[in-house]
Formats: C-alpha cells, sequence, structure tokens
C-alpha cells in the first residue's frame, strides 16, 4: 500500500504527537471540569492513563498485520464482505471526526478571532491547505510535522513558563470533592478525544519503514501528548480556577490572557493560537489523508487522487450537520461523542483483535 511513501518512526511519534495535541487543549479542559470540577486534573489523569490501554490495542493490531492498512486486515479477520462492511463503518468515522476538527476551526476563530467572518469562509481556506497537503502525500505531511514541532513545544513551554507565577494553589482543594462517577465520566472525555480517535494511525500504521520499536514509539508519543493535556488542565485549574474554565468553550485561549511580566510582556494568547492552528492543521490532514487511503482500499482503485475534491466537498457539508452550533458543542463533546468512540475507537478493534487470533495471520499486501 505505501511502497512509495515510507516515514520513520521519528515521523510517526511527531504526527501522533501533534494529532493527541489538535483540538484537545483549547476543547477539553472545559468538558473536564464541567464534569470533575477542581478535580478535572484527576480526570485527566485518569482518561490519559485509559488512552495508553487504548494504543497498546492499536499496536498490537497494527503489529499482527505490519504490512496492511486497518481496512485492509478488517477483510484478512472478517472475510471480505463483511469486513468491506466494517471498513465503511471506520471509514466514515473518520470522515466525521475530520468534520468535527474542521468545525472546531471555524467556532473558534469566528468566536474568538473574526466574529465577523463567516464561518463558510473559514471552512474554504483551510480546506485548500487540507487538500494541498493530501495531494503531495503522507511523507511531506511528515516531513512538515518535523519543522513545526519545536516551534510548538517551544510556545507550550513560554505559556507554561509564564504562567507559573500566576498559580494559586489554594484553587484546588477540596481534592476528591467530586464523586467518583463524575470524575470517570470527564476521563471519558480524554479518552474519546483525542486517544480513540488514534485508531486512525492504524491506516498509515504500515507506512513506517521500520517495524522495530513501532508499538513502543507509538504509547511514547500519546503520553507525552497526555502530560502536555494535564498541564493545559491543571494551569486552568489553578490559574483560572475550575467555575470559570468549565463556563468558557476555549478556556486555555484565555489562559494566556492572564500573562503579565514586568507590566510589558502581556496579550500573548496568540501562541496559544499559534498552538493549536498547528496541532489542528495536523490532525485534520491526517484525518483526511487516512480516509481516502480507506476509501481507495475499500473500492480496491490504484490511487486516491481522484477523490480528494469530492471528499474535500463532502467534509465542507459534513462540518455543518455535525452539532447545529457551538451551543450544543459542549453536550456533543460530553454525552454524544464518548460512547461513539468507545463503539468505534474501542469496542471494534479488541473484538478485530480478539477475532484475528482466531484466523490465520496472512497479508493483502505481500
Amino acid at each position: 500500500m505505501f511502497k512509495h511513501e515510507k516515514i520513520s518512526l521519528r515521523q510517526f511519534k511527531i504526527l501522533v504527537l501533534l494529532f493527541s495535541l489538535g483540538s484537545t487543549i483549547i476543547i477539553v479542559p472545559s468538558v473536564l471540569t464541567a464534569f470533575a470540577h477542581q478535580d478535572g486534573w484527576l480526570s485527566a489523569a485518569l482518561g490519559i492513563a485509559m488512552g495508553g490501554g487504548a494504543l497498546f490495542l492499536y499496536a498490537t493490531l497494527g503489529n499482527r498485520y505490519p504490512n496492511d492498512t486497518l481496512m485492509a486486515f478488517n477483510e484478512l479477520i472478517l472475510g471480505k464482505w463483511l469486513g468491506k462492511g466494517i471498513s465503511i463503518l471506520f471509514y466514515l468515522f473518520i470522515l466525521i471526526t475530520a468534520s468535527l476538527v474542521l468545525r472546531n476551526v471555524g467556532d473558534f476563530i469566528t468566536t474568538i478571532i473574526m466574529p465577523e467572518t463567516p464561518i463558510q469562509v473559514i471552512h474554504f481556506v483551510f480546506l485548500l491547505i487540507i487538500m494541498l497537503g493530501a495531494v503531495l502525500g503522507l511523507e511531506v505531511i511528515a516531513r512538515a510535522g518535523e519543522i513545526f514541532l519545536p516551534w510548538v513545544l517551544l510556545c507550550i513551554s513560554v505559556l507554561v513558563g509564564f504562567l507559573i507565577p500566576q498559580i494559586k494553589i489554594d484553587r484546588v482543594p477540596p481534592i476528591l470533592e467530586a464523586s467518583t462517577k463524575a470524575i470517570i465520566h470527564g476521563s471519558l472525555s480524554v479518552l474519546s478525544i483525542p486517544y480513540l480517535e488514534m485508531v486512525v494511525f492504524l491506516v498509515i500504521y504500515p507506512a513506517i519503514y521500520t517495524k522495530m520499536k513501532r508499538s513502543k514509539g507509538f504509547i511514547q508519543a500519546g503520553f507525552m501528548g497526555g502530560i502536555i493535556i494535564f498541564t493545559i488542565t491543571a494551569l486552568c485549574i489553578l490559574v483560572l480556577g475550575w467555575d470559570f474554565t468549565s463556563r468558557h468553550t476555549f478556556p486555555s485561549y484565555t489562559l494566556a490572557k492572564k500573562i503579565h511580566v514586568g507590566g510589558f510582556i502581556q496579550r500573548i494568547e496568540v501562541l496559544v493560537a499559534i498552538i493549536w492552528f498547528v496541532t489542528i492543521y495536523f490532525k485534520l490532514v491526517i484525518c483526511f489523508y487516512s480516509s481516502l487511503i480507506g476509501l481507495q482500499q475499500i473500492l480496491g482503485l490504484r490511487t486516491y487522487r481522484p477523490f480528494i475534491v469530492p471528499s474535500a466537498l463532502l467534509l465542507f457539508a459534513l462540518a455543518f450537520l455535525v452539532y447545529p452550533n457551538i451551543i450544543y458543542f459542549r453536550d456533543f463533546a460530553s454525552n454524544i461523542w464518548p460512547p461513539f468512540t468507545i463503539t468505534m475507537g474501542l469496542f471494534l478493534p479488541a473484538g478485530l483483535l480478539l477475532v484475528s487470533y482466531f484466523r490465520p495471520v496472512g497479508s493483502l499486501n505481500k
């Protein structure tokens, strides 16, 4: 499948890290604190721990079929017709995930940065650069990730460093005031965004040209992203307070507005915007590219390029159908998306892995 496009394990880890941050750091703290209040950091830690289990599941499944994508080994495990049916479900899941990410972009820009700009314009412009990434291919996307990752980490380091003087420890107690049910419910937000969405990486898993330490690299990159998510969530609670964080749709952007150093370093919330735009681009382009690869394999074609424009138009339309407006997004992210991702990102892969132990291991791409 990826005879002409190969990426290194390092590049794969970078893509996993950038994917894990895209949309998560700007949205999830609000949902976490809405359920767990000041114990939102505990929900984040629990969600990250469960996410590690999901990554181990994906790595185990990918290593059993090292030369096949998700769509290919569906057919190996379940047979041609049932396998294609499950592949179509995964394709739709990846496409819906991409449409949600695109809608997040439009909501953020039209709410915070350019409120007078029609959301359709934002979606159209962002889709153009996503289409360009899909045309250039996985190798170029991975190399771009290598270029942008140091800048993302630098912005995060500056943000965290400048916010340390704003921390108020008294915002944390009382610890474990939230019920166990609330903490677990909050953790499902982190589990579903981004960890269960990372099933998408089983589409590009065979593109890693080294077969050594792939699973270890996958899990390491996921946990690195989790550490950043935990840090941003904790800062939101310690600096803004759980009540403000839970009420605000994009609390981490507001977090950067709190930075005041010496009376001249302030209003550097552009750092959060930079981090978010870069990471969410990679999350969206990975989902879009993977959906194209998946469609190509489902239809048994030699290239995905004829589907780039139609898929982009479909994505443009879906972005307006996933939820009606930003007011409903909180309910969608906390009550609708988690059970959906648990079905697609946990139950189905676990079922595939279980059935695979009763089937001979082969390959469609020998």
